[in-house]
């Protein structure tokens, strides 16, 4: 199976008075559809420069990022745009919601910058807001919502435009360790029922056991090869997010 994301040698370099960071150096992966990888380690081990880079949110120093079978070494900033648009989504520790919008105008606004026509986004969004458990609660705002009900509509903002790559930068940091548990339990299933390919960071060591895979990272690096921890069962996923 070809990689959805695949990073080459990627290297981010900061200057600093102190002397230039190596954020990351030398980073070498691949991210598959149906895949769940976690990338854990330490504050300032490199985890969301990564996940900046493989978003095309940061550029390299050197070394590459392929989205499917396109290098964007050398794109403009207007075609990365578009890759990201269409082809990633993100999900924010922070939430990242508009607090005067409600869930459902939260989760179409991707869809709005697309220029998706009217009845195809109103089908999207209803039918992104149901997979994350979401359908009653399309008229609320984010104030309105628990903690973990606003990183779901983050999650539903992410998978509406069908992007085949989701990546989420400690996306459980705000929330209770429950709570954690149910957001981690519903990536792993979108994962492994729709075919995502899904690249998580967290220093959680209570969440890595809903990763398909674990990169281990320490001053920008891997460390030791990539662990491969079984899957949770998808039955096991829901029951776990029924919180039986």
């Amino acid at each position: 199976m070809s990689a959805a994301l695949r990073a080459e040698g990627l290297v981010r370099v900061f200057p600093s008075p102190g002397g230039d960071v190596h954020a990351c150096d030398g980073i070498d992966l691949e991210l598959h559809p149906g895949e769940l990888l976690v990338v854990r380690g330490r504050s300032g081990a490199g985890k969301t420069t990564l996940l900046n880079l493989l978003g095309l949110l940061d550029r390299p120093t050197s070394g590459r990022v392929v989205v499917g079978d396109t290098d964007t070494t050398g794109l403009s900033e207007a075609q990365l745009a578009g890759i990201r648009r269409d082809r990633l989504g993100f999900v924010f520790q922070s939430f990242g919601l508009v607090p005067v919008l409600s869930a459902r105008e939260n989760v179409e606004l991707p869809l709005r910058i697309a220029d998706t026509d009217p009845v195809e986004r109103d089908r999207r969004v209803a039918e992104a807001l149901d997979r994350v458990g979401l359908g009653g609660h399309g008229e609320q705002r984010p104030g309105e919502l628990s903690g973990g009900q606003q990183q779901r509509v983050g999650i539903a903002r992410a998978i509406v435009s069908d992007a085949g790559v989701l990546i989420a930068d400690e996306p459980t940091g705000q929330l209770d360790s429950r709570t954690a548990a149910t957001v981690m339990d519903l990536l792993a299933e979108l994962a492994h029922d729709r075919g995502l390919a899904a690249i998580v960071s967290t220093h959680d060591p209570l969440l890595v056991a809903r990763a398909d895979r674990v990169l281990e990272l320490h001053d920008g690096r891997i460390v030791g090869a990539p662990a491969t921890v079984p899957a949770l069962s998808r039955a096991e996923l829901r029951r776990r997010r029924a919180g039986h």
